[in-house]
C-alpha cells in the first residue's frame, strides 16, 4: 500500500531532501545538492519565490519505506499575469514503480483542480532560474549543480500516464581548443566602435554587486519574448544575489556598457562544481568548503550559466565582445571545456550564438504536460 505524507516540519523537509541521496547512492553521474541550500530554497519565509508562488512537498511511502517525493507548485504571476492556468511539479524522484509516480502526481492534480487550473507541467521549479526538465538523453554523463539527474524510467512513467512533451532542452559542450577567437576578435572591435560600447571586467566580487540589479533587469528584458519566461522580481534579485554571486569567480562575470554607462549585455560563467559537490555529499562542513574553494581556484571546466542582450542590440554582434573577454579569462585560467546549461531547442537565436564553437549536444531534457 502506498501512502502520501506532506513534508512540513524541518525534519520532514530534511527527509524529503535526503531521499535522492539513497536513490542514487551508487550512481556516479548524480550530483548531490547542498542540503542547507535546498532547505533555504524550500523556506517559505526566506525564499522570495513564495511571495508569488505556493508549494507543497509530498513524500510517498510503501511498507514503511520512503519510495518517492514530489513538489506541487503554483506560480501565481504565471497564472494571473500570463493567464497560463498551469500547476507545476518539481523536485520529483521516485523508485521504478509507476503506481508511486501516479500517487504522487495525484497530489499535484488535486492542487490544480482546487484552484481551477487547466493543465500540469513539469518537472520545473518556481522560476526560470530553478532547475528544469526530465533527462531523456545523456544518462552516462555527469550532471551539474544547476540541473536535475534522473533514471531513464522517469520519462517512461510520464509517457505511460498520458503526458506529452511540452518543451525540449539541449545541453551542449565545447572544447576550448575548438574555440577559434578569430571569429569574434575582429567583429568585436568593429562592434565597439560602431555602437560606442565597452566591456566591463572585474577582479573583486564586491565591485560587481552595484551592477547586479541592473543585470537582472536586463535579464528580464532579454528573455521576455520567450513563452516560458516569468520575470525575476525585486525580492528574488536580492535572494539570487546572495545565493550565487559569491560562488562565481569575478573574472567570469562580463558586462558590456554603452557610452552612457548603461548595461546592454552580460554573461555569467561559473566553475563546474560537480566534482566538488560529489565530494561534499550534501554538506559544506567539515571539508565541503575546501572542495568548493579548490574547484573555484583551479577550475578547468566552466558552465555558461546566463547570457543576455538588450533587445535593441540583439542580432547586432554584441556577444562578440563578451566572447572575446571570456576567451581572455579562460586562457588565463587554463579552462579546457565549456558547458552550456539547458537551452530551449526552439530558441534559435541562442543556438546561433554558439555556431562557431563546434558545440556537441551531450544531454537532452524536456518538460511534460497533461491536461487536468
Amino acid at each position: 500500500m502506498i501512502t502520501i505524507k506532506e513534508a512540513v516540519t524541518p525534519s520532514e523537509l530534511k527527509q524529503y531532501i535526503r531521499f535522492p541521496f539513497s536513490l542514487y547512492k551508487d550512481n556516479p553521474n548524480w550530483i548531490p545538492p547542498l542540503i542547507d541550500d535546498e532547505l533555504l530554497t524550500f523556506n517559505k519565509i526566506k525564499n522570495p519565490a513564495f511571495l508569488s508562488a505556493e508549494a507543497y512537498f509530498f513524500m510517498a511511502f510503501k511498507n514503511g519505506k520512503m519510495v518517492g517525493r514530489i513538489c506541487a507548485i503554483i506560480n501565481w504571476d504565471e497564472v494571473n499575469d500570463q493567464e497560463k492556468k498551469k500547476v507545476r511539479f518539481g523536485w520529483w524522484d521516485v523508485i521504478d514503480d509507476i503506481e508511486v509516480t501516479k500517487a504522487l502526481l495525484e497530489k499535484v492534480y488535486e492542487l490544480g483542480r482546487k484552484n481551477n487550473l487547466e493543465y500540469v507541467e513539469g518537472p520545473m521549479g518556481f522560476s526560470n532560474l530553478d532547475k528544469v526538465g526530465v533527462l531523456t538523453e545523456g544518462f552516462d554523463q555527469m550532471g551539474s549543480m544547476i540541473t536535475w539527474y534522473n533514471f531513464p524510467y522517469y520519462k517512461e512513467h510520464l509517457e505511460q500516464l498520458g503526458y506529452v512533451k511540452e518543451k525540449e532542452y539541449l545541453e551542449n559542450e565545447m572544447l576550448f581548443e575548438n574555440i577559434k577567437p578569430e571569429f569574434f576578435y575582429k567583429a568585436q572591435e568593429l562592434i565597439k566602435k560602431r555602437y560606442e560600447l565597452k566591456p566591463l571586467n572585474f577582479t573583486r566580487t564586491k565591485d560587481i554587486m552595484p551592477y547586479v540589479d541592473e543585470m537582472f533587469d536586463l535579464f528580464n528584458a532579454s528573455y521576455a519574448s520567450l513563452s516560458s519566461f516569468v520575470a525575476v522580481t525585486e525580492a528574488q534579485k536580492e535572494f539570487f544575489k546572495k545565493k550565487y554571486i559569491s560562488f562565481i569567480n569575478p573574472e567570469f562575470i562580463k558586462f558590456v556598457m554603452d557610452k552612457n554607462n548603461k548595461m546592454v549585455a552580460f554573461s555569467i560563467v561559473m566553475p563546474s562544481f560537480s566534482s566538488a559537490l560529489k565530494k561534499a555529499n550534501g554538506s559544506l562542513f567539515p571539508f565541503g568548503f575546501y572542495h568548493f574553494l579548490k574547484a573555484k581556484r583551479e577550475c578547468k571546466e566552466v558552465l555558461f550559466y546566463l547570457i543576455g542582450v538588450d533587445p535593441y542590440y540583439q542580432n547586432k554582434g554584441v556577444t562578440a565582445i563578451i566572447f572575446n573577454e571570456c576567451h581572455k579569462s579562460f586562457v588565463e585560467k587554463g579552462v579546457v571545456k565549456c558547458i552550456r546549461t539547458p537551452e530551449l531547442e526552439d530558441n534559435l537565436a541562442i543556438h546561433n550564438l554558439w555556431k562557431h564553437f563546434n558545440p556537441v549536444t551531450t544531454k537532452r531534457r524536456r518538460t511534460y504536460r497533461k491536461d487536468l
